[in-house]
């Protein structure tokens, strides 16, 4: 069973807890619980946290605004689904699909890592899954640069650097290297995006020389998704530009059993997010109790891996896990009846 979702915290191959003046052991953490069901499994991490008992203190932002950088005071940030509603938030044009773009770009969060595998209990057609993401989240498609050219025509800009692509390259290798993985698979478009994806796909070229124990290969995004869907045990690590890892990203997570159960960590030099790895609101579901919080809780579980906590981290590892393969006390998602708080009084008694 597969105990930890990174064998080494992610401060080992990304970003460090900064220290902030005034520290103790005690680490400080911001949660900005989101709505809808972001804030029903904030509320089930909050009330694990409370019997799990690990050292933190909690700056909780209810009422999240891009006009209060409070959130930036600690470099440590849980955020749960939101949906940006039609607030001040315009006058930084942002809009429903570009929060986390503000956020990534804001914070310098430069990569985005999702673990999709395969959870004991769960059942998928495929077995054995373990595969992560590994995505570059300031630039590619995302880079927000959209224009009327003339009525009728949008002009979108793809923007790929040099510097962003041989990071992400870098983060994607280290991370391989430090947690004993085989393979990094760069997947690209350049067939047809020449200059853009060619960039990208030089720099991986460049830095994968410096690992000659990981085996490299490269995979056009189209022919990725379709080796996913028929052979996903293939894939190791994979490391994408902006729009081909939130698709990827995706597709992985469905592989392994849905959006509820898995994590996932943008992460720069000096900041740390840790959210749900689908970042879907589920408004469906929204008020009934039902939603999985998992993938939450997961994320709370890097979190403290992070921070150095790692005995927490494993107790509520095994804690998950035990829940779900005892099959007892599960979500509607995968196969269970139970509601988000059965489900979580069931994994505090397993704590």
């Amino acid at each position: 069973m597969k105990m930890n979702l990174f064998k080494q915290s992610i401060k080992r191959f990304g970003t460090t807890y900064v220290q902030r003046p005034g520290d103790s052991y005690t680490k400080k953490v911001t949660l900005i619980p989101g709505v809808g069901i972001g804030k029903e499994i904030s509320d089930c991490v909050l009330r694990v946290n409370d019997a799990l008992k690990p050292p933190i203190d909690w700056n909780i932002i209810n009422n999240f605004s891009f006009e209060d950088d409070s959130y930036l005071k600690n470099s440590c940030i849980m955020k749960g689904p939101r949906v940006v509603e039609n607030t001040n938030n315009h006058k930084k044009n942002i809009d429903r699909q570009e929060e986390h773009v503000y956020l990534a770009k804001k914070m310098n969060l430069f990569s985005n890592v999702i673990h999709a595998y395969s959870m004991p209990g769960v059942n998928t057609r495929h077995k054995n899954i373990d595969i992560v993401v590994i995505r570059e989240s300031t630039e590619g498609e995302y880079s927000g640069l959209e224009h009327e050219v003339y009525p009728g025509v949008i002009e979108s800009i793809k923007v790929i650097t040099k510097e962003a692509s041989m990071r992400i390259a870098e983060y994607a290798f280290e991370y391989a290297y430090l947690n004993g993985r085989k393979k990094v698979t760069a997947v690209h478009k350049a067939n047809i995006m020449k200059l853009c994806d060619g960039q990208f796909l030089a720099a991986t070229k460049e830095v994968a020389k410096r690992y000659p124990s990981i085996k490299y290969e490269e995979m056009i995004i189209d022919n990725c998704c379709m080796q996913l869907i028929s052979n996903p045990n293939q894939f190791d690590v994979m490391v994408l530009p902006n729009l081909y890892g939130k698709i990827v990203g995706s597709v992985a997570m469905g592989l392994g059993g849905g959006p509820g159960l898995f994590p996932g960590a943008m992460v720069g030099n000096e900041y740390a997010l840790f959210e749900v790895g689908a970042r879907q609101p589920a408004r469906d579901i929204e008020g009934k109790g039902i939603a999985n919080p998992t993938a939450f809780l997961l994320s709370y579980s890097m979190l403290l891996r992070h921070l150095g906590l790692k005995y927490f981290a494993e107790k509520l590892d095994r804690a998950v896990y035990d829940t779900i393969q005892n099959g007892q006390v599960k979500t509607k998602d995968i196969g269970g009846t139970a509601t988000s708080r059965e489900y979580t009084n069931e994994l505090i008694k397993n704590l």
